[in-house]
């Protein structure tokens, strides 16, 4: 069988090294299989590219995708999946923080009932504040894609091959691994294991924007509630404003003595002046997104490749 490793590389010169080598180890282990580990350099800052360089041209199993510029993770794990060649794909993150010598775990619990085995750490190595930004996205996605519960898309996983396939259906600019994860299956189980430190001392890459963004990209490119709960909420608010319209006239007749407050009549206007920006907000969302994708922006753009027998652009 012949085993694929994803990695998304940003950042890394100083930990890749270390990954690939454990990824050499472990695959070791049962010697009946092959690997083959498909890097993709997301146009980093650092020297990530010339080590990675430096070990492709002793490695042959290790392939390298460059970017032209920096797309994203999700991007560049949809590109490793368009190149790769294995009955199973396996995706992990280059700072050494996914625990590789339990990947015949996760690809041992694939079977005729799982499609995709994700890695379950009952304790992140990560800040408070980025465990409640990924509590928040979690319970976003299960309430806009229809997660299923007690799922949580973690930094490593394996997964048979045709749902990679199916993933790289997705062309759009925009693309989000977790929505994709779960609109291709819903047989997942959760493997348990101890997530590591980080192999530097690098801080994570993954700001509060970044995950924002994540999470604008998933209900935005998998789903239309944000939309529904936007004409729910502007159906409420006009009955709202129609009963409190009544009320004002009804008032006004059985008292014609009262005046109309100048302070509540520019609460309610700043109110529902903020309520239809949020709005109108969400619904530029998607018409930007919709124009991007008219006008075919790439998902991402491919410079070189190493061992690789293509150089498409996605």
């Amino acid at each position: 069988m012949l085993i694929s490793f994803v990695i998304p590389c940003y950042r890394s010169e100083t930990t890749i090294e270390k990954v690939i080598a454990e990824i050499a180890v472990t695959m070791a282990l049962r010697e009946d299989n092959d690997f083959e580990i498909i890097c993709v350099n997301d146009c980093s800052p650092d020297k990530v590219y010339e080590v990675l360089t430096r070990i492709s041209s002793k490695n042959p199993k290790v392939k390298i995708i460059n970017f032209s510029r920096n797309f994203g993770k999700a991007a560049a794990v949809l590109a490793g999946y368009a190149r790769c060649r294995g009955e199973v794909v396996v995706s992990l993150d280059d700072d050494g923080q996914c625990p590789v010598d339990k990947t015949w775990e996760l690809v041992d619990a694939l079977n005729d009932n799982c499609d995709l085995s994700i890695a379950d750490y009952p304790q992140k190595k990560e800040s408070a504040f980025k465990r409640f930004g990924s509590a928040v996205n979690s319970s976003v996605m299960n309430f806009l894609i229809k997660q299923p519960e007690n799922i949580t898309i973690n930094n490593f996983w394996a997964m048979k091959r045709f749902v990679a396939e199916e993933m790289i259906k997705y062309k759009n600019s925009y693309p989000a691994l977790h929505p994709l994860l779960v609109q291709t299956t819903h047989s997942i189980i959760m493997v348990p294991m101890e997530e590591r430190n980080r192999a530097d001392n690098n801080k994570t890459g993954f700001t509060f924007w970044k995950s924002f963004k994540l999470m604008i990209n998933g209900f935005t490119n998998f789903s239309v509630v944000p939309l529904r709960l936007a004409s729910v909420m502007g159906l409420m608010i006009a009955i709202v404003g129609f009963i409190y319209g009544l009320i004002v006239i009804i008032r006004k007749i059985v008292n014609p003595d009262i005046l109309i407050g100048y302070s509540s009549l520019m609460a309610v206007l700043l109110f529902i002046g903020g309520i239809i920006m949020i709005l109108l907000g969400v619904i530029g969302e998607y018409l930007g997104r919709i124009y991007v994708c008219i006008n075919k922006a790439p998902q991402y753009v491919v410079k070189d490749t190493i061992n690789l027998y293509d150089n498409e652009e996605g």
